[in-house]
């Protein structure tokens, strides 16, 4: 499991603040838990990372890897809002069996199972959570989710993690073209897989560049593809591909 951080948000501003910046609806927090991400203004990814209410304050559950540029990123807009940002010492526990209390639902996929935050290290979780992602087409940070991505190429709309009514946000304007003005071309699709192939390695298709291949497991994974291209059997490294979905 990817490493967490979790990051508190106080303040009288801070609803007012977040709605600015992220591409899902703040206001989701007073049933549950809110999946979302920041944009570049081009409408690139920054970050994604899932938000909930914790008494007063707001709790933002980042990957690590991502936390000191996000925490970074949200005091930079911050200006003269009430806002203060810090790092808490509370872990990410998760898992798809009976919830603990305080537990949320994954809002991506039911199959995800809960998340909920606590003092202390999860020790109990054997999931293998890559497999339930490549079941069920979820990007993941760092993986999926890089720098040169658009989040609607990998299904953000499908996943819950952008609401196109809720307003402007950071890369809102990208983000909305490419909904209503364009067919998208290229995005994350499901594959068959046989053979030896590592993460990262190209794909191809008739000597022709078709994406790139992501997470795996077992005879399935994740790729980015080329959708005009991948209508037909697929190589990366030694193994052979078929789009699934």
């Amino acid at each position: 499991m990817t490493k967490r951080r979790i990051l508190r948000l106080t303040g009288t501003d801070v609803t007012e603040f977040l709605q600015g910046l992220i591409t899902n609806d703040i206001k989701g927090v007073e049933t549950g838990l809110v999946y979302a991400a920041m944009l570049t203004p081009q409408g690139k990814y920054l970050a994604d990372f899932f938000i909930c209410k914790s008494g007063d304050a707001i709790l933002i559950d980042v990957a690590e890897s991502h936390g000191d540029m996000l925490a970074q990123r949200l005091s930079m807009y911050k200006l003269r809002a009430d806002v203060s940002i810090e790092t808490t010492d509370l872990h990410l526990h998760r898992g798809i069996g009976d919830p603990p209390a305080g537990a949320l639902p994954d809002p991506r996929h039911p199959a995800l199972g809960w998340r909920c935050y606590a003092d202390t290290p999860q020790t109990d979780d054997t999931t293998d959570w890559t497999a339930l992602r490549v079941a069920h087409q979820i990007p993941e940070t760092g993986i999926e989710l890089t720098p040169d991505t658009f989040i609607l190429e990998v299904g953000f709309e499908r996943i819950a993690g952008v609401d196109f009514r809720k307003g402007c946000y950071v890369g809102q304007e990208v983000t909305a073209r490419m909904k209503h003005k364009t067919e998208l071309r290229k995005g994350l699709a499901q594959v068959s897989i046989t053979g030896p192939a590592e993460p990262g390695a190209e794909i191809t298709a008739n000597g022709k560049a078709v994406g790139v291949l992501q997470s795996r497991a077992g005879d399935k994974a994740l790729a980015y593809l080329r959708y005009d291209r991948a209508t037909g059997p697929m190589q990366a490294g030694a193994a052979e591909l078929h789009r699934i979905a």
